[in-house]
Formats: C-alpha cells, structure tokens, sequence
C-alpha cells in the first residue's frame, strides 16, 4: 500500500481481536495477570503470557461464531500446540526465566451477532513436545 493508509481490519481479525480482548478480561478476573499480549518470534506465537500465582503461562485463544464444526478448543492441534511451546521456550530465554512452573492454556471464546457470549478457560490444557 504506497499510500501510507492504515488497512481496514478483515472480519477474522476483528474476531480475534475481541475474542483475545475477552479473554484477557476473564483471565484478569480469575487472578492472572497479563506480561505480554501477542508475542511472536521465529518459529511460535503466544496470544497471551500471564502469570497465574507462581505459575507461567502460555495462552492460546480460540475464536468461534459458531460451533457447527467443533469447539474453539478443538482448533487447537499438535502444530499450534508446537508454535505455543517454541514461543515459550524463546520466552524464557529472552527473560532468563529458569526452573519455573508453566503451564499451556487454551481460552475457548464463542461470539454470537457480534458479542461475546461464553469464555472458558482451559488450564493445563496440553503439554507440547518440547
């Protein structure tokens, strides 16, 4: 785009930048409190890095409007799985973080007509190979 204008959001991004928004919400409502939204380095990604008591951990978040071919959670397979622990394993070593618990989560967000209506978080959800 050589104009210099910002590009309109796409309908998937929208989605999954209010379904990240709400989960950032419900997990600060369950005592988690947030390091970092969307880390990216070569090779996984994390939506969301919190901390959960001593606990860190690793989210991924699942987006749906409709459940007609499965649940949010269900999008979460042994590639995304690897992306969220290559991402934690970067993580920790740009942090010097050692000899600390993590855990991987998943937060299944569903959206009906435009506004969230369920969010479940699902901790321990997997544990990638690593």
């Amino acid at each position: 785009m050589a104009s210099g204008k910002i590009k309109p959001l796409g309908h998937k991004a929208r989605l999954g930048r209010l379904g990240e928004a709400a989960a950032a919400e419900e997990l600060g409502r369950l005592g988690y409190r947030i390091l970092q939204r969307n880390f990216r380095c070569r090779g996984g990604e994390a939506d969301i890095v919190a901390e959960h008591g001593a606990v860190l951990v690793f989210v991924e978040v699942k987006t749906r409007t409709e459940l007609r071919h499965g649940r949010p959670r269900d999008a979460v397979g042994w590639t995304k799985q690897q992306r969220l622990g290559a991402a934690a394993v970067v993580y920790c070593g740009r942090e010097e973080i050692e000899d600390r618990e993590i855990r991987f989560d998943v937060v299944e967000v569903v959206v009906l007509k435009g506004e969230v209506a369920a969010v479940e978080v699902l901790a321990a959800a997997f544990t990638p190979d690593v």
